[in-house]
């Protein structure tokens, strides 16, 4: 059973007794300012094309400036389906993070191999109330991130993580 809303954000808890992760999707709050983002930069984008061109070479030649304009609406419907393949799940020994809609990627980070966990926020995301999850750990590769978050769950997030990894690395 999914909880949240239908897109795909909230917990889910199918097989949870059963040794299967609880994973938690990303909040709609990434999937407005991403698509907003979208929406005014190509707008920006067809407006730039379309007005010199019907100033310049005629209006037959701004008819160009619906190419960023399409743009919008292929890019709404990835952003749609990219937001919905972000999860994350916390178990007992690591964090898990899924990710991808043509390639799915799974990340696997122990805790005992955390040695920085850090929440930021840019202008954009504190202005959409968001805040992302960074982790790093001693192999490159397996640095990585959780977007989008509530800013209370990503410090609850930072927290948990941090006394995980500092209990799991007291015995190395």
């Amino acid at each position: 059973m999914e909880t949240g809303s239908p897109g795909g954000a909230g917990t889910t808890e199918a097989g949870a007794g059963a040794g299967e992760p609880v994973w938690t999707g990303l909040p709609p709050g990434l999937l407005r300012m991403r698509r907003l983002l979208l929406v005014v930069w190509l707008g920006l984008a067809a407006l730039g094309a379309g007005l010199p061109l019907w100033l310049l070479v005629g209006p037959a030649w701004s008819a160009f400036a619906l190419l960023p304009l399409a743009a919008i609406g292929a890019g709404w419907v990835m952003l749609g389906r990219n937001w919905r393949s972000w999860r994350y799940a916390e178990r007992a020994d690591d964090l898990l993070i899924s990710r991808g809609v043509l390639w799915r990627e799974e990340t696997v980070v122990p805790y005992g191999r955390m040695q920085l966990v850090e929440v930021t926020s840019g202008p954009v995301e504190r202005h959409f109330g968001l805040a992302s999850v960074q982790l790093h750990t001693a192999a490159a590769a397996t640095d990585a991130t959780i977007p989008g978050l509530d800013p209370a769950e990503a410090e609850r997030l930072r927290d948990r993580l941090t006394a995980l990894g500092e209990a799991r690395s007291a015995g190395l």
